[in-house]
C-alpha cells in the first residue's frame, strides 16, 4: 500500500524581507520569459533529526529558523519578494514591492525511516499536503513569487518543499537563494551576493539569429491524434535508477572514441530517449525529436557575473526521424544518438547559439516550444540541491518532486545500499508505461545492465 500520512498546516503568511528594500521595477531577461517557463516549479528537501548536529542559532526548530532566515535573506534577493507583470510585447517585470514570499508551517505524522522506506523518488508521497497549493497563488502574474512549507515531522526532522515561479530563476539559481537562507540559519551572511544583470541575455536590437531554430515552427500544431500519443490516457509517473554500473555497462557499449569523452548524462539521454521513443511506438514519417537543457553560468563568452540567479540556460534540439529510433531495423545505434546528443550540445555552448535563441524568441512574440514527439531531459546532479544545508546537515533527498510528460530530469540519489546512483521520474500514458518499462528490461538484457524500477504511481 502506498503510504499516507495527516498533515496539518497553519494558516499560510507572507514572509518580507527584514528590512526595508528599494522600490523599483526590474526587467527580467529575454531569456526568462517565454511560454515555455511560465510555470511553477516544485522542489523538496528532506532533512533527518539534527542529533549529533551542532545548530549555530541554537534553535531546534526548523521552521522558525527557516522563517527568520528567509526574511533576512530577502533582503539583498528582494526582487523575490515582489510581483510580475506584463509590459509591452507580453514583456515580464518585476514589480518590487516586497511584499514577500508565501509561507506554511506544518506538521506530519510520519518519520523520515518511514518515507526512505517507501522510497524518496517521485511521486512523494502526500506531495499535495507537503506543499499544499494556498488558494489564489499558483499563477505567474500578480502573485508570490515563491510559495515555501516547512513540515516538521515525529522524529524531529523535517522536509522543506518550495514551489518557484520558473521565469525567475532556474535550478542554479533557486539553489543560490537556498544557500543564501542557509548561511543564515547556520548564523552566518549570505556567502553569494546576488547579481541582477538580466540584460546580459537579453535579444540584439535589432534582433538577428544565425541559426534557424525549428523548435518554433509549429507551436499552434495539435498534438498527434495516435493512440499511444493521447492526453486524455491516464498518465503514469516512474522513476527508474541507474547505478554507476548501469553507466559503465551502457558506455561499455559505445565504440571506443566515444567512451573516452561521452559523459553520463550524454548516454542516459541517448538511451532513455530512444526508449520513450520505442515505448511511445511514434508513426514512421515523424520525427522523435529530444530538447537537451545545456547551462550558460560557465560560459566564458557570456561572462555571467558571479551571483547571477537568472535562467542562465538553452535548449539544444536533436531529432531523428521515428523509423530511425523505433523500429528494430532501425539504423541508428546508441552510440549514433550518443554522437547526435554531444553534437547538439556543443553547439548551444557557443555565445551566437545564446543569442540567437534570444533572438527567436523576441522575434516570434515568446512562443512555447513545439512540443510534438519531444523530450526535455534536464541534469540537475550537479547543482546543489543535495548539498543546501540550513544546520541540520545535507538532505537525504534534494530535488524536483514533479516530472510531466514530456519533461524529465537526472537527479543524484543513493540506493537502497546507500550507493550513489542516478534516478529519472518519467511520466507517459499508461500503456506507453508499460511498454517503456519493457523497453528497458530489453535493453538492460541485451547490454547487462542492471535497471531498477523504483516507484511507481498514477498521477
Amino acid at each position: 500500500m502506498a503510504l499516507s500520512f495527516p498533515v496539518h498546516r497553519r494558516e499560510p503568511e507572507l514572509i518580507a524581507p527584514a528590512s526595508p528594500t528599494p522600490r523599483e521595477t526590474k526587467r527580467l531577461s529575454d531569456l526568462d520569459d517565454p511560454e515555455t517557463l511560465r510555470l511553477q516549479v516544485p522542489i523538496v528537501f528532506v532533512y533527518r533529526p539534527a542529533e549529533g548536529r551542532r545548530v549555530r542559532r541554537g534553535a531546534d526548530d526548523p521552521v522558525d529558523t527557516i522563517r527568520q532566515a528567509l526574511a533576512v535573506a530577502l533582503v539583498p534577493y528582494y526582487p523575490l519578494a515582489g510581483r510580475l507583470r506584463e509590459v509591452e510585447d507580453r514583456k515580464l517585470v518585476v514589480d518590487c514591492t516586497g511584499e514577500g514570499v508565501l509561507f506554511v508551517e506544518a506538521d506530519a505524522v510520519v518519520r523520515v525511516a518511514e518515507l526512505e522506506a517507501a522510497g524518496l523518488r517521485a511521486p512523494f508521497p502526500c506531495m499535495d499536503q507537503l506543499l499544499f497549493d494556498v488558494e489564489g497563488s499558483a499563477g505567474v502574474i500578480g502573485t508570490p513569487l515563491l510559495l515555501i512549507q516547512v513540515t516538521r515531522l515525529l522524529c524531529g526532522g523535517f522536509i522543506l518543499a518550495i514551489r518557484l515561479n520558473h521565469t525567475m530563476c532556474d535550478s542554479l539559481g533557486i539553489v543560490q537563494f537556498m544557500c543564501a537562507v542557509a548561511d543564515v540559519a547556520r548564523g552566518g551572511r549570505v556567502a553569494v551576493s546576488p547579481v541582477w544583470s538580466r540584460e546580459l541575455l537579453d535579444a540584439r536590437k535589432p534582433p538577428k539569429p544565425a541559426f534557424r531554430l525549428r523548435e518554433y515552427d509549429n507551436v499552434a500544431a495539435p498534438p498527434p491524434a495516435s493512440p499511444s500519443m493521447s492526453l486524455s490516457e491516464d498518465m503514469v509517473m516512474r522513476t527508474f535508477s541507474f547505478t554507476a554500473t548501469d553507466i559503465a555497462t551502457l558506455m561499455g557499449a559505445l565504440p571506443p572514441h566515444l567512451r573516452r569523452v561521452a559523459t553520463s548524462f550524454d548516454v542516459l539521454a541517448a538511451f532513455v530517449w530512444r526508449a520513450r521513443a520505442r515505448a511511445l511506438e511514434i508513426p514512421a514519417g515523424e520525427d522523435a525529436r529530444l530538447a537537451i537543457i545545456v547551462s550558460l553560468n560557465s560560459n566564458v563568452e557570456l561572462r555571467l557575473p558571479r551571483g547571477y540567479y537568472g535562467n542562465a540556460f538553452v535548449q539544444s534540439m536533436v531529432a531523428l526521424p521515428a523509423e530511425e529510433m523505433v523500429h528494430r531495423g532501425g539504423q541508428r545505434s546508441l552510440g549514433d544518438v550518443v554522437e547526435l546528443v554531444r553534437e547538439a550540445k556543443e553547439k548551444a555552448v557557443t555565445a551566437e547559439y545564446v543569442r540567437s535563441v534570444a533572438d527567436t524568441l523576441v522575434m516570434r512574440g515568446r512562443p512555447p516550444l513545439d512540443t510534438a514527439n519531444l523530450l526535455q531531459i534536464s541534469d540537475v546532479r550537479l547543482v546543489g540541491l543535495n548539498r543546501v544545508d540550513f544546520g541540520w546537515g545535507d538532505p537525504v533527498y534534494g530535488g524536483p518532486s514533479q516530472a510531466w510528460f514530456g519533461v524529465s530530469h537526472l537527479v543524484a540519489v543513493r540506493n537502497g545500499a546507500g550507493e550513489e546512483a542516478v534516478a529519472l521520474p518519467i511520466v507517459l500514458p499508461a500503456a506507453a508505461m508499460e511498454r517503456f518499462a519493457s523497453e528497458m528490461e530489453t535493453l538492460r538484457k541485451g547490454q547487462s545492465a542492471h535497471l531498477s524500477v523504483l516507484q511507481t504511481s498514477r498521477m
